[in-house]
């Protein structure tokens, strides 16, 4: 073995070595740091993939029942979009308007058939990035907290798309 090789071989040794007392160290380390204090966090209840799901097809076979072309969107709390289902011949504007009246819903934990008559009191609540105060949107609770948010879009009145979003929350209970 030439010079260069042996070089190389120990330094890559050296390497490998010092790489894995560096990660036995940390690791153990890990144990020894200071536990937190619970006071500084909070817990959160969020819909799981599936029950996201479970609410837009139900919201989504709720229209179809009535020959309605819509779109379906769930956000979590956070106005996250967890799931949007798109129905088959819904409007482009559609997708848009569902998920922004989820967020809207969750947002103020309402329905937003019930906010859009806050308007006449508060016009400039409309300029709130990303709501949309028309009716379709309905929160999902958990103990009297927002966890999600189910907004549906697309047919012909807001209180179709709102009773569609109804039957997506209620197939929670289920």
């Amino acid at each position: 073995m030439n010079t260069r090789t042996r070089v190389l071989t120990g330094t890559a040794l050296a390497l490998a070595l010092g790489a894995g007392t560096f990660g036995a160290v940390s690791a153990s380390a890990s144990p020894a740091a200071k536990k937190s204090d619970d006071r500084n966090f909070t817990t959160s209840t969020h819909l799981t993939v599936d029950a996201a799901t479970r609410a837009a097809q139900a919201a989504l076979q709720a229209a179809a029942k009535e020959n309605q072309k819509v779109t379906v969107a769930v956000v979590d709390r956070n106005g996250n979009t967890v799931v949007t289902l798109r129905g088959d011949g819904a409007g482009p504007q559609s997708y848009e308007s569902a998920q922004r009246k989820a967020f809207t819903a969750v947002s103020w934990n309402a329905p937003t058939s019930v906010l859009a008559g806050r308007l006449a009191q508060t016009p400039n609540l409309k300029d709130i990035p990303g709501t949309l105060f028309l009716a379709g949107g309905v929160p999902v609770q958990a103990e009297g907290a927002p966890v999600a948010g189910v907004g549906v879009a697309g047919a012909p009145s807001g209180d179709l798309d709102e009773k569609f979003a109804k039957a997506g929350v209620d197939a929670l209970g289920k």
